[in-house]
């Protein structure tokens, strides 16, 4: 299959990039800004009908939480009206779209994982301006994936783990927030599982599912941070706090564990442990240090 692979230079477009080497059975094309804006439906069409695309991966997001609040047309028009171009070029090519959103729909007030079918009531712009995309993709593409992950981490790009390793490196104790509970996600794994599911993918077949993604297990941002510091072997003591002690201007969901029953069970996938996952990834890291 030809598959168009959005944000492309990101985390999970990177890890998507480095696992296509492997797959023999695919051709993987690579978009990111400038060569491609998600927001253009002519620029999508072109590229699609280019290289005559069946799939469409897309990794393309607005994801600065924060920034989000005060800069909501920029992430309404990235993460609701780019998902709905992409959904527009997918139906008219019969094409499956296969859309990465966030734990951030959900606003946090639960104490069990949460499944595909509780309702979305999302805390700030950023949430909202991803479930407004996935709604579109609903409405708009027949065929479609909506896998929703939550804290995403890879060798690639900014993100919590390379943070928590500067820091660490840097001082001898750093404040975490433990009282927001989740599941880190290597994107990694990620990548992983969409390739896996695209190797079941039958193209005869219209899909409209919308589907949950994490690591195994459950940690607080505290928890993920002495992991980070453990596995790293370094020496900074990590304390916890309570979110109102970082105030932060958006929002975030105290809890937002995914129930990830339905992916495992539709497409057979074997899910590792979050701290698993992180060993990996902290080895990744040192080998590359090395060459």
């Amino acid at each position: 299959m030809n598959i168009l692979v959005t944000g492309s230079r990101g985390q999970l477009g990177s890890e998507l990039q480095e696992i296509s080497t492997c797959s023999a059975n695919h051709r993987f094309f690579f978009y990111d800004l400038p060569d491609l804006d998600i927001t253009s439906p002519e620029h999508v069409a072109s590229v699609c009908r280019d290289h005559a695309i069946e799939v469409i991966i897309n990794c393309a997001a607005y994801t600065a939480v924060d920034k989000a609040e005060s800069d909501a047309g920029s992430a309404f028009r990235v993460n609701r009206d780019g998902a709905a171009v992409l959904a527009a070029c997918a139906r008219e090519r019969n094409a499956l779209l296969v859309h990465i959103s966030t734990d951030y729909v959900f606003n946090g007030n639960s104490n069990i994982p949460y499944r595909e079918i509780d309702p979305a009531t999302p805390l700030g712009v950023y949430g909202v301006s991803k479930w407004e995309g996935e709604e579109r993709i609903r409405d708009i593409a027949p065929s479609h994936w909506i896998i929703r992950t939550s804290w995403l981490y890879s060798i690639y790009g900014a993100n919590f783990v390379k943070t928590m390793l500067r820091l660490g490196a840097e001082r001898s104790t750093l404040n975490v927030v433990a009282d927001q509970v989740g599941t880190p996600t290597w994107a990694a794994d990620l990548a992983a599982a969409l390739v896996s599911m695209l190797e079941q993918y039958d193209r005869n077949n219209l899909y409209a599912g919308t589907y949950h993604y994490s690591n195994e297990g459950v940690c607080s941002w505290y928890d993920f941070a002495r992991a980070v510091m453990e596995l790293a072997e370094l020496p900074c003591k990590v304390m916890p706090v309570e979110s109102c002690q970082y105030p932060q201007i958006a929002t975030r969901p105290h809890y937002s564990v995914l129930n990830k029953s339905a992916i495992k069970q539709d497409w057979k996938l074997d899910i590792p442990y979050w701290r698993v996952s992180l060993a990996a990834m902290l080895e990744k890291l040192r080998e590359g240090a090395k060459k």
